[in-house]
C-alpha cells in the first residue's frame, strides 16, 4: 500500500502536504509552548479535496484532526505523530454577501475577524466576538459553538450558522447550504456538525447569518459593593435599554488588578479596592438617544445603590481601553503553572460556587491565586487558576473546580468544549444516556473512528495506516 502521505499529496497537489520540520516548526496553541507532533499536515483547496482527502484515509484507517486557528483550551486539536493533522488554511475565501437576505457564505478557513471586517464594509454586523477573533476560523468557531462577548443579545455560533458544508469520514459530502432563517423541512442536519469538535465530520462551508449594523455602541464600566448587586443590575440596565443590551461581563477584583497595574498595559479607569466590575454594552440603532437612555439607565442604578461607581466611554478609544481590560486574560501566564477554566452555571449560585472553589483551593494548596472573570450575563464564569509548583498540581485544581458543579446542576464546559482536557468530568454535566446517545452518533458516520480519535470521550483509537 502506498504511503499514505504521498496518497493525499496526489490529491492536494504541490504544497498541499507538509511533513518533517514544516510541520514540527508550527506551535501547536497560541496558549501552548509545544509545536505540532503529526505524520503531516495536509491542507486542501476546495471541499471535493477534503472528500478525497478523507476518503483516503477512511480507507487506510488513518485518523484525521481538523485543524482551525488553534486558538482552543481544552485540547480538542492535538495531535499525536501517527495522526494527520487537516488543516483549511487555504479555503480562506469569502464567497459572497446577500445584503438582503442578510447572508455571507464563506470557505471553513476565514478568520472571524475578515467576517466581522466584510459584514461592516456591507453596513452589516456578524455579532460573533471573542479575544481571539483574528487568529480563530469560521470552521473552528462552528465546531466548537463558540461563544464570546455578545451571547446574552445574539446567542451562541449555532443561531448565526443559517447552513453549512460538511464531509464525513468516508468522504460523503452533506451539502445543506440553507439561506432561509425558516426551513423546518424534517431534521437541521447542520446542528450534527455544530460543537461535536470535528469528531463528527469535517466543516467545509457554511451560510452565516448577519444583522444589521447597529448605530450606536454605548460601553460602561460599574463598579459593584457586592455580588447580589450584580443579577439586579443586569435585570435593571436589560429593562431600561430596551433589548439592546449586547453585554454584560463582569471582572471580580483579583482579575481586576491584574489587568489594569504595570506590567499591563491598561490604567485603572475606576479604583481598584471594589469586589466586582461590570462591563456593559448596548447596541442600538437610534444614534440620538440610545447615549442618554443608557445614562439615564445608569444613573438609575446608581441612585438605587446598585453601582458604586462608573464610568462611560466617550468614544472608540475609550470603548477599546474598557474592552482591552476584559480581552487582556494573556497577563494570567505570568503566574505559571496556569490553568484555565470555563464553566456555566445558575447565576444566583455564581458567589458560593465561586467561594468553594477557593476553599477546596486553599485546603490543597495553600498559596494560589484565582483570577475570575467571565460573561455573568450569560451564566459563564472563567477561572485563571495558579497552583502547586507544575503540572502534577492539575488533577486537584480540576476537582476544585468541576466537583462542586454536580449538585448544582453546572457545566464543565459552558463555550470551550470537551478536547481531551475534560473528558474525564464529561459525565458531570451530561447523563450516562446521553453520552451512550453520543457514541451512536459517532459509531453512524465515523465507524472506523479516524476523525478526531479519544476526544469528547473514548471511542476506541483508529487502526494505524501504514
Amino acid at each position: 500500500m502506498a504511503d499514505i502521505t504521498h496518497v493525499l499529496a496526489g490529491i492536494t497537489g504541490p504544497g498541499g502536504v507538509l511533513t518533517g520540520e514544516d510541520v514540527s516548526s508550527r506551535p501547536a496553541g497560541i496558549w501552548r509552548s509545544d509545536t505540532i507532533a503529526a505524520k503531516a499536515i495536509v491542507r486542501p483547496r476546495d471541499t471535493a479535496e477534503v472528500a478525497a482527502v478523507l476518503k483516503a484515509c477512511d480507507d487506510a484507517g488513518q485518523s484525521v484532526i481538523a485543524q482551525g486557528g488553534l486558538t482552543g483550551l481544552v485540547q480538542s486539536a492535538i495531535t499525536e505523530p501517527r495522526d494527520v493533522m487537516l488543516s483549511l488554511e487555504r479555503m480562506n475565501r469569502v464567497e459572497g454577501v446577500d445584503r438582503i437576505n442578510r447572508t455571507m457564505t464563506v470557505q471553513a478557513g476565514v478568520p472571524l475577524q475578515v467576517v466581522q471586517e466584510t459584514a461592516d464594509e456591507h453596513g452589516l454586523l456578524y455579532p460573533l466576538d471573542l479575544g481571539a477573533r483574528g487568529s480563530c476560523t469560521v470552521g473552528g468557531n462552528i465546531s466548537t459553538n463558540a461563544g464570546g462577548n455578545r451571547v446574552i443579545r445574539y446567542g451562541m455560533t449555532r443561531d448565526m450558522v443559517l447552513g453549512l458544508e460538511a464531509v464525513l469520514a468516508d468522504g460523503t459530502v452533506v451539502s445543506s447550504m440553507n439561506q432561509m432563517i425558516k426551513n423546518n423541512a424534517g431534521y437541521d442536519l447542520k446542528q450534527l456538525f455544530i460543537g461535536s469538535e470535528g469528531s463528527l465530520g469535517v466543516v467545509t462551508r457554511a451560510v452565516l447569518r448577519l444583522r444589521e449594523k447597529p448605530r450606536s455602541q454605548e460601553t460602561l464600566l460599574a463598579a459593584v459593593d457586592s455580588f447580589d448587586k450584580l443579577p439586579e443590575l443586569l435585570k435593571h440596565m436589560d429593562a431600561r435599554l430596551g433589548g439592546a443590551l449586547s453585554a454584560f461581563e463582569v471582572l471580580w477584583s483579583d482579575f481586576y488588578r491584574l489587568v489594569t497595574t504595570p506590567p499591563a498595559k491598561q490604567k485603572p479607569p475606576l479604583p481598584q479596592h471594589y469586589p466586582y466590575y461590570a462591563l456593559i454594552e448596548a447596541m442600538g440603532g437610534d444614534a440620538d438617544n440610545d447615549g442618554v437612555r443608557a445614562q439615564a439607565a445608569l444613573t438609575e442604578a446608581y441612585e438605587s445603590g446598585l453601582v458604586a461607581d462608573a464610568v462611560i466611554a466617550q468614544n472608540e478609544a475609550q470603548r477599546r481601553e474598557i474592552w482591552a481590560m476584559r480581552d487582556d486574560v494573556e497577563q494570567c501566564n505570568r503566574f505559571p503553572p496556569l490553568f484555565i477554566f470555563d464553566v456555566g452555571l445558575p447565576i444566583p449560585d455564581m458567589e458560593a460556587y465561586v467561594g468553594d472553589v477557593n476553599r477546596l483551593l486553599d485546603a490543597s494548596f495553600g498559596t494560589y491565586r484565582n483570577f475570575t472573570f467571565g460573561h455573568l450575563g450569560d451564566g459563564n464564569l472563567h477561572f485563571g487558576i495558579s497552583a502547586g509548583d507544575d503540572e502534577s498540581a492539575r488533577e486537584a485544581v480540576e476537582r476544585a473546580v468541576y466537583e462542586p458543579l454536580a449538585n448544582i446542576g453546572g457545566t464543565v464546559s459552558a463555550e470551550h468544549g470537551i478536547g481531551l482536557e475534560k473528558k474525564s468530568y464529561l459525565l458531570i454535566s451530561r447523563t450516562p444516556e446521553e453520552v451512550a446517545l453520543m457514541r451512536t452518533l459517532k459509531q453512524a458516520l465515523d465507524p472506523r473512528g479516524i476523525l478526531n480519535p479519544g476526544k469528547i470521550f473514548d471511542n476506541g483509537t483508529a487502526p494505524q495506516a501504514h
